[in-house]
């Protein structure tokens, strides 16, 4: 079908990005090296864990010296309490000098120990040391305790023991209270600090030769893991400018398979894009050398001639192929605008399809005079509301009303009808229907004639074939269903007339008072 007579070029939107490289917005952020950022996230614990490692190694250290030296210091106190139990009645004796120098052979000024009686006064050892700060009653007789202290100032490890007395009790004793002693054996704590940190030196002095191989280890590794990605980027470079076709995903890790995945994807739509673009220069261009050629072939023929008749009928028809190339360059920037606009539904606003269709109705009034068409409007009581670009519908409500015009008979009628698929108005579909008494479409041809440039065979009437292929882009733009069929309302077997149907998705109003 044909489209509508336009007096001159419309201009694009000022919001059209058709034929403008699209704009991005500028990063101000920092770029960010994905290799440092991992090995950020790979050395950072590693360097926090490192000092807590040493700590926990330095206590597991001093528990692994204690232990040796602790049951040094319980067989010292045994070895005492064994010497106190041979001692019998009321008195304690001293130990030999043999058992004090037996217990001292290791390091005589850092070993102390004493033996007090059960009234806690002194029987052999070291005066000074420290006595428990509990009472006897809390330490379980027999059992050997430890406990750290001081003695002048110096830390020292104690284990102590209070040991039964056998013999008889005192008369001025309690027969049920048993007589204890206390023995003790100290030591200071220099030999376990030096042995808690020869084992911190052979755990942690290797760790300084070691955690250096595991830095390039995990330099390396990294490096070596990444270089999959260097090599996608190598094989991008080389590509010439014009290859679109698909990054092949068998040569990359399965982690960058969705990256390449939708690469790829971008690819296909770029492709189709620029396919489109010099599909469209190219019908452009075709389509434009016929009125062009008229043009330059009437104002040849008019410069040679000399009658006036003939000079004006040159000028007519040039007239005609001028008209007919402004409609053909505003339907291809009508096409282009509808090809490229955003399907995010960002520029979509809620507007009542009845008032927008009454309005373009009332725009072609006059060319239906012209044309001897009877040119009507039908409409429900109620409003029906779709989400949509006013100015994209404007447009395809116009393309369909100059086809219908153009292909009916003068006398004939063509009818634009708003209505829903139901009786509520916030129920069903909205529906957009323009119908006309003219020629019709064969059931063959109405898929056709939707495509760019496509005329029907045997069609004289005049038109550049992009009307339809722009209602299907703006159709498709809003999500609507078209159809085409035969008009019902005629009954000419001639005339079959033919009904154009759009299909949108109603909207309901978010607030319920505006029903």
């Amino acid at each position: 079908m044909n489209d509508r007579d336009a007096g001159m070029i419309e201009p694009l939107d000022a919001d059209s990005t058709w034929f403008e490289p699209p704009t991005t917005e500028q990063d101000d952020s920092i770029q960010h090296s994905l290799f440092g950022e991992i090995l950020d996230w790979m050395l950072a614990p590693l360097l926090l864990l490192w000092p807590m490692s040493i700590a926990i190694t330095y206590l597991v250290a001093k528990t692994i010296a204690n232990q040796p030296f602790d049951h040094t210091l319980e067989d010292s106190v045994t070895v005492l309490t064994q010497q106190v139990k041979e001692a019998n009645g009321h008195a304690l004796k001293q130990r030999p000098g043999a058992a004090r120098d037996i217990l001292r052979a290791d390091d005589v000024d850092s070993v102390y120990f004493q033996v007090l009686d059960q009234r806690g006064a002194y029987i052999d050892g070291d005066r000074d040391l420290p006595l428990p700060l509990k009472q006897q009653d809390a330490y379980r007789p027999g059992i050997v305790h430890f406990r750290n202290d001081n003695l002048h100032g110096t830390p020292i490890r104690v284990a102590f023991s209070y040991v039964t007395l056998a013999g008889s009790n005192d008369a001025a004793s309690d027969a049920s209270e048993p007589r204890l002693a206390l023995v003790q054996a100290a030591e200071t704590l220099d030999k376990r600090a030096l042995l808690a940190n020869e084992i911190i030196k052979g755990v942690i002095l290797p760790q300084f030769i070691i955690l250096p191989i595991v830095l390039a280890l995990v330099w390396f590794a990294l490096a070596r893991g990444l270089s999959p990605l260097a090599e996608l980027q190598e094989r991008i470079r080389a590509r010439p400018p014009d290859d679109l076709s698909p990054i092949d995903s068998s040569q990359v890790p399965e982690e960058i398979s969705p990256l390449v995945g939708s690469l790829n994807d971008m690819l296909e739509r770029l492709s189709q894009s620029i396919a489109m673009q010099k599909r469209f220069i190219a019908d452009a261009a075709h389509q434009m050398k016929t009125p062009l050629a008229g043009m330059r072939m009437q104002s040849e023929l008019a410069l040679r001639q000399t009658d006036q008749q003939e000079i004006h009928r040159s000028l007519l028809q040039m007239a005609k192929s001028s008209e007919a190339a402004t409609r053909l360059v505003n339907q291809l920037l009508a096409l282009a605008r509808a090809e490229n606009q955003p399907q995010t539904g960002s520029a979509f606003v809620m507007l009542e399809l009845s008032e927008l269709a009454r309005g373009t109705v009332q725009d072609w009034v006059q060319a239906s005079f012209t044309h001897q068409i009877d040119l009507g409007f039908e409409q429900p009581p109620y409003p029906i509301l779709i989400s949509g670009n006013p100015i994209m519908l404007r447009e395809l409500l116009s393309n369909l009303i100059d086809n219908a015009l153009r292909y009916t008979p003068p006398g004939g009628s063509v009818t634009v009808r708003v209505r829903s698929d139901a009786d509520d108005a916030y129920a069903g579909r909205a529906i957009l229907e323009v119908e006309d008494t003219g020629p019709g479409i064969p059931a063959n041809e109405r898929l056709n004639v939707f495509e760019r440039f496509y005329r029907i065979l045997g069609n004289n009437a005049e038109g550049s074939g992009l009307g339809l292929a722009i209602v299907r882009e703006i159709a498709l733009q809003h999500g609507a269903e078209i159809d085409v069929f035969s008009n019902p309302r005629t009954h000419q077997p001639r005339l079959p007339g033919c009904l154009f149907r759009l299909t949108f998705q109603l909207q309901v109003p978010d607030d319920d008072e505006d029903r």
